[in-house]
């Protein structure tokens, strides 16, 4: 039944519904886009991305059976050829196991022998994600507070996680994609616990049409396949992608073939969903957020980045990988807060075994990073720079700082050793309400020159960073 536009009392209706959607973020206004940098550049930053500060992602595939890679290089120096031939990422298992002399190569002779070949791999991968249980990783990644999840649909060696309807004209049809819809399943998952499905897909390489193997840094574009019949492909399944999960997050690896469309394909993704993004690694110079890997950013970025880093040195599951090579708990929370104070978001990688177990040790950190996030969620989510990133007490605590609906939020990294802290730089006026985050009772400060001092309960609820939050339009 639809509304009539000469009755008055449904038009009222039907404005005072117009009126709710839009009072909740719902209504936005339509907007075509053309396959040119001057249409796709107006497309505004969603809200929610800008407010999500952490996302999943999720690297898993054939290269998860053996699942191994030398524990070496951890500033993952990527232009050194000691590197590419010790590479720590194990979803590069193919390319460096195909390298003479390589810990890789050895590995794989050692547990499967020499002429064992890869895409052997993708039956064993079909019957071990039997097990898999999409909706039991969706609840892990909600309780670690993550708002959305990035998954690997297509790595470089070629092998899809959807069934996809574009054939790969040089694999048997047995070694093309997953049995299971796991794009689809998982898509479902995340999306009714109540986080939005973004999709990761290798663009730039694809060593089924260009094997390569990459030995040496020039060898990166090299590899790069550009012939016509690799740009329709891609350009083909990526549609798929889109036109199937509609994914809020676009997400290209590498590059995207010279004889492909990527200004066509993000117009297409735009007008489809008009509330996605896409990174910066399209090749081309249009994107809603840059994509820095395993970095550091020493400063406010005033456009939108993500970080990506997997919780260990690789982002495939590596079996050598241990404690010593996951990075920390309070480093994570550190990393964290270091990377929303600065306008990143992180995107953090776990790597879950063939049968989608996720290695205990990675399921450790995600349990502490929701537990902080439970109690200061309130400092991370939904917020934006204050005037300057950083900052320390007068007892060595680096500090970092957060605003949100007029607070200010210091987040402190290290647990205080003295009944007081003092915030360098930081002023209130009298009266300002400070709190600290998980405690009940508002907190006794005082100024100190141009400083602040707080005195802190003798317990202090949680562990790691600790956050005082107070009103910045209290700031003298």
């Amino acid at each position: 039944m639809a509304f009539q536009t000469n009755s008055p009392g449904k038009l009222f209706l039907k404005t005072l519904l117009l009126g709710l959607l839009v009072s909740q973020g719902y209504a936005q206004t339509t907007v075509h886009y053309e396959p040119t940098l001057e249409s796709l550049n107006r497309h505004p930053l969603p809200q929610w991305y800008a407010d999500a500060k952490l996302g999943i992602f999720i690297h898993w595939g054939l290269y998860s059976v053996p699942g191994w890679a030398p524990l070496s290089h951890p500033e993952h120096d990527f232009r050194n050829t000691d590197y590419i031939k010790n590479n720590p990422y194990a979803e590069w298992y193919y390319n460096v196991m195909r390298i003479d002399g390589s810990p890789t190569q050895a590995y794989h002779r050692e547990h499967y022998g020499a002429n064992y070949n890869y895409y052997n791999f993708a039956p064993v991968f079909d019957q071990q994600s039997l097990k898999w249980k999409p909706e039991q990783w969706a609840s892990i990644f909600h309780d670690a507070g993550a708002k959305y999840v990035v998954l690997t649909t297509k790595h470089h060696e070629g092998f899809t996680l959807w069934p996809s309807a574009t054939p790969n004209p040089t694999l048997p049809k047995d070694r093309q994609h997953a049995t299971r819809d796991i794009v689809g399943e998982l898509t479902s998952a995340v999306e009714k616990d109540g986080m939005r499905m973004g999709l990761y897909y290798s663009g730039g390489y694809d060593w089924t049409f260009v094997p390569g193997p990459i030995r040496v840094p020039a060898d990166y574009q090299t590899v790069k396949p550009q012939s016509e019949a690799y740009g329709k492909y891609a350009d083909a399944q990526i549609r798929e992608l889109i036109v199937r999960y509609h994914p809020a997050v676009l997400w290209n690896d590498i590059d995207w073939p010279k004889s492909g469309h990527p200004l066509a394909i993000m117009a297409d993704y735009y007008n489809t969903v008009p509330d996605g993004v896409v990174d910066d690694r399209f090749g081309v110079k249009h994107s809603d957020f840059t994509s820095p890997e395993y970095q550091k950013v020493d400063q406010i970025r005033a456009t939108k980045w993500e970080e990506c880093r997997g919780l260990g040195r690789s982002f495939g599951y590596n079996r050598a990988e241990g404690e010593a090579e996951t990075i920390a708990p309070d480093a994570l929370i550190y990393l964290l807060a270091d990377i929303v104070s600065k306008n990143g978001n992180l995107l953090l990688d776990v790597g879950p075994e063939a049968d989608g177990t996720i290695p205990p040790v990675q399921m450790e950190r995600l349990r502490a990073l929701g537990a902080w996030l439970h109690q200061n969620g309130d400092a991370i989510y939904g917020t934006r720079p204050w005037t300057r990133a950083t900052g320390e007490s007068k007892e060595g605590i680096s500090v970092r700082f957060t605003r949100k609906n007029g607070n200010l939020y210091a987040i402190l990294l290290g647990t205080p050793k003295q009944p007081e802290v003092t915030l360098l730089g930081v002023a209130a006026k009298p009266g300002t309400a400070l709190h600290l985050l998980g405690y009940p009772q508002p907190l006794k400060w005082s100024t100190e020159g141009q400083n602040l001092k707080v005195e802190l309960p003798a317990s202090l609820p949680g562990h790691y960073a600790y956050v005082l939050q107070l009103q910045a339009s209290a700031m003298p």
